[in-house]
């Protein structure tokens, strides 16, 4: 099992998740997070780091967000690792609460 990252991270990109990875899953685009499904070792150390619970044990992804499981493995094909926390975008916390953000998703 892996863990997803899902629908709150777009345009959020906190990166609190990056720096707790033993194994270096993740992978950053322009305005979301991505967890390799190769990678991740399902150490759960990544989830409680999350100030927007944007990321799941793909089990338990929220019904209706099932798609980020195949679409995290996809963008982890072409964005780069991502291992050192970086600032948030400066209107991150204006998108914290909204929903049904996949057609605001960069690649």
């Amino acid at each position: 099992m892996t863990f997803v990252v899902v629908d709150s991270c777009i345009k959020c990109k906190y990166t609190d998740c990056v720096e707790v990875c033993p194994v270096d899953a993740f992978h950053e685009g322009p305005n979301f997070l991505a967890i390799n499904p190769d990678e991740c070792i399902d150490c759960t150390l990544c989830e409680p780091e999350c100030p927007v619970n944007a990321i799941y044990p793909e089990d338990d992804v929220p019904a209706g967000q099932e798609a980020f499981i195949a679409l995290n493995a996809e963008l982890c094909e072409s964005w780069p690792v991502i291992t050192e926390r970086k600032d948030a975008p400066a209107d991150a916390a204006e998108w914290e609460n909204k929903t049904d953000k996949l057609p605001l998703l960069k690649r």
